[in-house]
């Protein structure tokens, strides 16, 4: 069997923007354009109103797409329980259709567990109990609506929302609507949402022996559920390079005192942080794709994360990639 291709996004810097408070879609743009000359297989965006502020991913990615050809675009995550899924739904049909149909991959989660989250869902009137619950009907929603043009299900019945007609819809330029990940971490009921209900796995777990070991339970579940082979296997990771490995560390450090308002110690005990020279960065990387990760989005812990992008490009991506090839 052919090793599938490990392909190697960066993550835009809308929320680093609203840090050094310093709003602007043309930096962003910039940033775009360079990626994908650079050879980066993906653009990513975040998504928040109050907790984390940033802008709008619809939005952001809508302007990205007009200023590239072909690099694939995708959420890193949308909180998608935040807006009512028929809006949601006509929302990323629209953008499906605004980027050219097949570029677009939406990874989702179900909010995260903090109090600046909840109190974002009360602001909106959402409730932030039972949050896993209304991501996962909001899943079946959306695959129901942008099926219903060549299937006899045209309504979706669920615990929260009833909807008949879906087929009055506008149609996915991408034939059953974009690949939906699931944004999480790899606690049982978790793997086996993954599992059983979406096309790819997005955690940000913090070694590569968790991530090899519950890599490893996804296929199992997957093929008990007749999906063998339908689920991605992916990789959020923040990334700091610089030859001091130390000035590398309190860089990342200081990054996160900003962005979560919380250290490294802590942050690094749940997500995944890597940091130090290229070789270093590209070593540490690497686990994750003998681990199983085939998906490695980027984010350049750094509120200038320019010239990172360009070492990347040179010296990072082209190790790994031939690592994937190599396996």
């Amino acid at each position: 069997m052919t090793t599938p291709a490990v392909r190697i996004g960066a993550l835009l810097p809308t929320r680093e923007m609203a840090i050094l408070d310093v709003f602007s879609i043309t930096p962003l743009l910039d940033f775009a354009r360079r990626a994908e000359s650079l050879g980066y297989d993906s653009l990513w965006t975040g998504d928040s109103l109050t907790a984390r502020t940033r802008l709008d991913p619809f939005v952001v990615l809508s302007a990205v797409s007009s200023v590239t050809l072909s690099i694939g675009l995708g959420t890193a995550a949308l909180t998608a329980s935040l807006r009512h899924p028929l809006l949601g739904a006509n929302m990323v049909t629209s953008l499906d259709h605004a980027s050219g149909g097949g570029r677009l991959t939406l990874g989702l989660g179900a909010g995260f567990p903090m109090p600046e989250s909840e109190d974002e869902f009360t602001n909106l009137g959402v409730p932030f109990t039972g949050r896993v619950g209304r991501l996962d009907e909001t899943v079946r929603y959306w695959k129901t609506t942008w099926s219903a043009r060549s299937s006899d299900v045209r309504a979706h019945e669920g615990k929260l929302w009833r909807q008949d007609g879906l087929d009055r819809l506008a149609a996915p330029a991408t034939a059953g609507g974009p690949p939906l990940w699931l944004a999480s971490s790899d606690t049982p009921k978790v793997l086996a949402r993954v599992a059983k209900l979406y096309d790819g796995w997005l955690p940000f777990l913090p070694t590569t022996s968790a991530y090899s070991a519950a890599w490893g339970q996804v296929q199992d579940l997957a093929g008990e559920a007749g999906r063998e082979g339908a689920v991605t296997p992916a990789l959020y990771a923040t990334l700091n390079i610089n030859p001091d490995a130390d000035k590398a560390k309190t860089a990342l450090d200081d990054y996160l005192q900003g962005y979560y308002g919380r250290p490294l110690e802590v942050m690094s005990t749940f997500q995944a942080y890597g940091w130090g020279s290229a070789d270093d960065c590209a070593e540490w990387i690497a686990g994750y794709v003998e681990a199983g990760a085939r998906h490695i989005i980027i984010r350049i812990g750094s509120l200038d994360p320019g010239d990172q992008l360009e070492q990347l490009a040179a010296d990072v991506l082209p190790a790994v990639r031939r690592l994937g090839v190599a396996l």
